[in-house]
């Protein structure tokens, strides 16, 4: 035990080991582990052999024992000098008798007692005894009073790390969801206005081109007043053009080709107005009908 020690403490001194590993070292008694480990907190002696606690030094910062699978049977009262002790294995040993249990009442800090697989947990009512007896005492071989299951020392390790990762973590959230939210409403509020805008726009092209239509339509559509549903505006320029035929005393192919001239230009201005490709159609399909109207006139 004694060489082991040597090298666990890699070159350290013993006031500045706080861990001390002696697993499966073979020895029957403590040896070379003296007081002046002043700082150690955690001391693990499993499957050593040990059969009895005698110079066991007084550890006044040790708080885990581990002396599971040795062949103790007593001296328990030299655990004493270590008072800030909470941890304590002592599975898998030869405790028997209850008495032998009694000096762990000194040991006011004590809240973890493991006695799995010793004689003494055969004793009627050995749970609330030894409950009775350490006051401290939260759990023992694993399950409080209530036999709930105490936690494993993973999960208490999570449990102290979890709640300042989960609010950092979720104020990152917060945080950033708000930005992807506000950010995208903006975007969605601009989008929303251009479309307005368009809209507006559009609008507004539509009804300047109505008006220019019907403007086009007053003064280039053809048809006499005999056509009822083609209006009268074509019929009053058809008889404005025979009017000028006759003062002119132009014959008749030739009021026929100033007719269809006229019209022609008619055309083209309301061609210009159009800015739809259906419109446009309409308005050249709507100007040959008045073409072939005024040529077809008398003369």
């Amino acid at each position: 035990m004694e060489k082991r020690i040597l090298l666990e403490k890699r070159g350290r001194s013993d006031d500045e080991i706080t861990e001390l590993i002696l697993d499966n070292c073979r020895s029957t008694y403590i040896d070379g582990l003296t007081d002046s480990f002043t700082a150690l907190e955690t001391l693990s002696l499993i499957n050593v052999g040990l059969v009895s606690l005698k110079n066991f030094p007084k550890l006044s910062n040790l708080r885990k024992l581990e002396l599971s699978d040795n062949r103790i049977s007593n001296g328990l009262n030299h655990l004493t000098g270590s008072p800030k002790l909470t941890h304590l294995n002592l599975s898998g040993n030869r405790i028997k008798d209850f008495d032998e249990l009694q000096p762990l009442k000194d040991l006011e800090n004590l809240e973890v007692l493991d006695l799995f697989n010793n004689q003494v947990t055969l004793i009627e009512n050995y749970r609330e005894k030894l409950f009775q007896l350490i006051p401290s005492l939260n759990y023992l071989d694993g399950f409080d009073k209530e036999y709930v299951e105490a936690p494993s020392d993973e999960e208490d390790m999570a449990e102290e790390e979890e709640p300042e990762d989960s609010c950092e973590e979720s104020d990152e959230e917060e945080v950033s969801l708000a930005y992807l939210y506000n950010d995208n409403l903006e975007e969605d509020q601009e989008d929303w206005k251009s479309v307005e805008s368009d809209y507006n726009n559009a609008d507004e092209e539509f009804d300047s081109e109505e008006e220019e239509d019907e403007e086009g339509g007053g003064g280039g559509g053809g048809g006499g007043e005999n056509e009822g549903e083609d209006g009268g505006d074509s019929d009053g320029e058809g008889e404005d053009e025979e009017g000028e035929e006759e003062e002119d005393g132009e014959d008749d192919a030739d009021g026929s080709e100033a007719a269809a001239s006229s019209t022609a230009a008619a055309a083209a201005e309301a061609d210009e107005s159009k800015s739809t490709a259906t419109e446009a159609a309409a308005a050249t399909s709507s100007t040959t009908e008045d073409v072939a109207k005024v040529t077809l006139l008398p003369v």
